[in-house]
């Protein structure tokens, strides 16, 4: 029945001649055609993981409408243009992309894209960091060839993370460029929306291609837990984006990347565009936005209070606040880390504190142990299990773990976990999946069985929390612990990036801030 529903579907949506229909009635005068397409991971170079294709987990055609609320059958921007959706593809973040899986995706991409043409336009939805085994800068190089296929009438309007890295071959070849506001993203979608509502504006009005783009480096390379939005200075440095960017006649957008801190590329700096009709207006506003970012440099602070790991759990053990969270910053899978680091977990389990079943009550989220998982599905609910997890991927700061517990729950058919289960081991509740998976909301625990809420001790592999993990903390701390995503970027083998960076070189002189003028795409291509 649901390939049925999606035949169906497809064909009302694309009709008999394989070109993207609108619901609206006919008028004198066409809908804009606009394509949809692209590709987001963040993905690590200091993690010894690989990104596969599967891990985009592609949505194509008419299924990619499915990413957008906006974008829902009912929406008012639904009836604005004819769609012409070909792929996005959106991966949980990780290690480098394997050069096989980038050059299949970004094949099915262009394929797609030259069967629907022409387009008056393209919305090109990425996140900005993915590293590509052998490639630099990948974003760059596929909007290179998506022009390559689509032309340089077609107007691009590219909407990104804030985490994202914007090289000026990126820059040159689009012409709407935008990120979000928030970190945490909770303006994800509405950054989306923006550009595509930006994208239609040009094309309807016949404004077309703004004629200033105005792109400032800006050597600073700093993690998202030192730049959140919810504290100073981040919170008043992006709350100056808005005025600038919305307000000004002759200003279309102005945004700022923090960039990515975990991938060593010349391209892994911050950076401030802003796009527009009115040269000096666009200079300004850029200008402006990147010498508020330079100045407030040294202020940058942990979202919130760190420490070893053995401080973190000595601050828990001892806090009447629960629950408490720790951050296991090192092997977020959020930011790129492997997810399989067993250093963490290694640690706790060793701890007397936690042997006794009636010890403090603790949540470990999470870690891989397909093997386990395994042996918990042959036991079931209730059993005992025995085996090895983790450091299958990433053994470099400690070996697998020996659990041995009973079996609490398990759940199956979660997109990244696959399999999950939560393990009892004394009074520890360790859950073990099939394949990593992040913990940010509160049903990923209460769906096995858990209740955040009300145990102790709540360690998750993540940096900054999650908005709904952060409404359910009654205490924090952020353990800076190893993986490749370590908090300490002094501890990281940059050799690639452009140097002097701050933090790196603390003592640099003031850079050159002024407005570099990108050309419209298509000139001097």
């Amino acid at each position: 029945m649901k390939q049925i529903l999606l035949c169906v579907t497809a064909l009302l949506l694309f009709g008999r001649g394989g070109q993207a229909q609108s619901s609206n009635a006919p008028s004198a005068k066409p809908l804009p055609r606009i394509a949809i397409a692209g590709l987001g991971i963040e993905s690590s170079t200091f993690s010894p993981a690989v990104t596969q294709e599967e891990a985009f987990h592609a949505r194509y055609g008419p299924e990619v409408f499915n990413a957008y609320p906006f974008m829902m059958p009912i929406a008012p921007l639904r009836k604005q243009a004819t769609w012409l959706p070909a792929i996005v593809g959106k991966s949980l973040p990780g290690g480098a992309v394997t050069r096989e899986a980038y050059e299949s995706l970004v094949h099915k991409t262009l394929d797609t894209l030259k069967k629907y043409g022409p387009y008056d336009g393209l919305y090109f939805d990425i996140h900005g960091a993915m590293s590509v085994q052998g490639l630099d800068d990948p974003e760059g190089d596929l909007i290179t060839r998506i022009r390559n296929v689509v032309g340089y009438k077609t107007i691009i309007s590219t909407s990104m993370d804030l985490h994202g890295c914007v090289s000026w071959r990126l820059a040159q070849h689009s012409d709407l460029i935008t990120c979000y506001r928030m970190a945490p993203h909770e303006d994800a979608m509405q950054t989306k929306e923006r550009a595509v509502v930006n994208l239609l504006e040009r094309i309807k009005s016949g404004k077309g291609k703004p004629a200033y783009k105005a792109w400032i480096p800006i050597p600073i390379l700093l993690p998202g837990e030192q730049t959140s939005t919810r504290i100073e200075p981040g919170k008043s440095l992006y709350q100056q984006v808005a005025p600038l960017a919305d307000n000004q006649e002759g200003i279309v957008d102005a945004a700022i990347w923090i960039s990515y801190a975990w991938a060593d590329e010349p391209r892994n700096h911050a950076v401030v565009m802003a796009v527009g009709d009115d040269k000096a207006k666009v200079a300004s506003a850029a200008e402006k936005l990147a010498r508020a970012f330079w100045d407030v440099r040294a202020k940058f602070d942990f979202v919130a209070p760190t420490g070893t790991l053995d401080q973190a759990l000595a601050k828990a053990l001892a806090s009447p606040k629960h629950p408490y969270f720790i951050s296991d910053t090192g092997d977020n899978p959020t930011a790129g880390g492997a997810g399989d680091v067993t250093w963490t977990l290694t640690q706790i389990l060793a701890r007397p504190e936690f042997q006794r079943a009636d010890g403090p009550s603790l949540i470990y989220a999470s870690i891989p142990g397909p093997e386990l998982v395994k042996k918990a599905l042959a036991a079931g609910v209730g059993g005992h299990v025995e085996g090895t997890v983790g450091a299958a991927v990433d053994a470099r700061f400690a070996p697998p773990v020996m659990l041995k517990g009973t079996v609490e729950s398990i759940v199956k058919g979660d997109k990244d976990a696959e399999v999950e289960v939560a393990v009892k081991v004394g009074s520890v509740h360790v859950i073990v999946t099939q394949k990593r998976k992040p913990y940010h909301k509160e049903k990923d625990f209460t769906q096995l069985g858990l209740n955040p809420r009300k145990s102790d001790i709540v360690v998750v592999k993540i940096g900054y929390l999650e908005p709904e993990l952060y409404a359910m903390r009654a205490d924090w701390i952020m353990a800076l612990t190893p993986g490749g995503v370590d908090q300490d970027l002094f501890r990281l083998p940059y050799k690639r990036i452009k140097r002097p960076m701050f933090p790196l070189d603390k003592d640099m002189k003031t850079p050159d801030l002024s407005a570099q003028f990108v050309p419209v795409s298509g000139v001097n291509k």
